[in-house]
């Protein structure tokens, strides 16, 4: 069973009102007494599930958590599936097929992403896009770009690329050779480098489990 905010709600007034009458048994509930220990009791348990709520919010986006897959995850084939019962999409890793033609070991993993995050920032693409919810909304969300259907359908055949990373690193660094919407996104002098490990932050994103956001991205069965 998921204890969600109402049962919490619920229990932390149930657990106030007890221990507020067990502590002032003796006086009324006019008294200075009663007022003080209801301010107290009510105060240390709100810190307590305010602890216990910090504690697992960062268990919860800690990377290789069931949420945040572990960055090794560019390794395997990623995609959305629908759950029902919770009536939202959620990421499928799949098997193992490399990134760029390899395998990459953790830290190489780690390294990569990384420095995809890092080129993200430095070129403030958040000025325009959607990451998580946050950011602008000028140009398409990228919370989920890598499962984009356009790099099949669209952008390998413009750019010749046999791959879905391989497509996206080209097209990340010549964006003005491969128009592809009416809103035209500028070169941003990406290095192959910096183009690929922004095609592997964006893979790692588009694995984690943002509970359905944003909402039917992508056709799935």
């Amino acid at each position: 069973m998921e204890i969600g905010w109402i049962e919490t709600t619920i229990g932390a007034l149930f657990a106030t009102v007890v221990l507020t009458l067990w502590l002032s048994r003796g006086s009324g509930w006019l008294e200075p007494r009663f007022w003080r220990n209801a301010a107290v009791v009510s105060s240390l348990i709100m810190s307590g599930i305010l602890v216990y709520l910090t504690v697992d919010s960062v268990n919860q986006i800690r990377e290789g958590s069931a949420r945040v897959p572990a960055y090794t995850v560019i390794n395997h084939e990623i995609g959305l599936k629908r759950d029902y019962e919770k009536r939202r999409d959620v990421p499928v890793v799949g098997e193992e097929v490399g990134f760029f033609g390899k395998v990459w070991s953790e830290a190489e993993a780690y390294a990569l992403v990384n420095k995809g995050k890092m080129t993200l920032q430095s070129r403030n693409c958040m000025d325009c896009h959607t990451l998580l919810g946050n950011g602008a909304y000028f140009a398409p969300d990228l919370t989920r770009a890598w499962l984009d259907p356009k790099w099949e359908t669209m952008v390998k055949g413009m750019t010749g690329k046999a791959t879905r990373e391989e497509a996206m690193a080209e097209w990340l660094q010549h964006p003005d050779r491969y128009p592809t919407f009416a809103r035209r996104m500028p070169n941003l002098h990406l290095t192959e480098e910096e183009a690929r490990a922004l095609v592997a932050f964006l893979k790692w994103m588009s694995a984690i489990d943002t509970n359905g956001f944003p909402d039917r991205f992508a056709a799935v069965e």
